[in-house]
């Protein structure tokens, strides 16, 4: 969906300022909301295309000005929203309704570590053959979807040239909004900085994105 997370090539945000002894964490309570996300992932009614989607929901004027952790939070809390864990009473009162059972992400402690540090594929196999191969010139689809995707404004109806075929992966613009994994053909796409952002650009820059088939046509 457009929103104010599709920042690619967005001018008067200011330089990115890097910090090589940042900390994973600036608070106490940053390090809990993490486990928190890949707890709720725990029960099957979340994942990753949907927690990206969550953030992007969020309001303009509360993305611009939260931190990264604050973002996860008020994601985490309108996921628990949607998937029906929590109600909006609960939310306002921190205190869950007067009946309500108390549901237990189904990890233990022991499985903690362990699901923090697994690492999860998203490829698939199907039938289909790809569209496309290394070399070929495409043109970024100009679309304006209302739900989750992929593709950068930035990227779309600009010309690129494929330069790598990645097998079938799960498509997340489906997959966000639990309508199907959808697997389909993923390429790395190699586009000249010019092309997407005219010849003020530097003419020796490139951005390579992974961009889906469905998101691609001819030249």
């Amino acid at each position: 969906m457009n929103g104010v997370h599709d920042m690619g090539g967005m001018h008067g945000f200011g330089p990115v300022v890097y910090d090589p002894h940042e900390p994973v964490f600036h608070a106490p309570w940053e390090g809990p909301v993490r486990g928190m996300v890949q707890l709720i992932a725990a029960w099957g009614q979340v994942n990753i295309d949907s927690g990206r989607h969550s953030l992007e929901r969020l309001p303009p004027v509360d993305y611009l000005r939260w931190t990264y952790f604050e973002k996860w939070f008020a994601a985490l809390t309108n996921r628990l929203l949607d998937a029906g864990q929590i109600t909006p009473e609960e939310l306002a009162s921190g205190h869950k309704a007067e009946g309500t059972e108390v549901a237990t992400p189904p990890v233990t402690g022991e499985m903690g570590a362990k699901l923090l540090a697994s690492v999860h594929s998203y490829e698939r196999k199907i039938a289909a053959q790809p569209r496309f191969t290394a070399g070929d010139e495409i043109r970024a689809r100009n679309i304006n979807p209302e739900g989750h995707t992929r593709l950068p404004r930035y990227a779309r109806g600009r010309l690129g040239i494929v330069t790598r075929y990645h097998g079938a992966h799960v498509y997340p613009d489906s997959n966000a909004h639990f309508a199907g994994e959808a697997p389909q053909p993923l390429y790395t796409v190699r586009f000249t900085a010019r092309e997407l952002w005219g010849d003020a650009a530097n003419a020796a820059d490139t951005v390579s994105l992974d961009l889906w088939e469905d998101y691609l046509e001819p030249a």
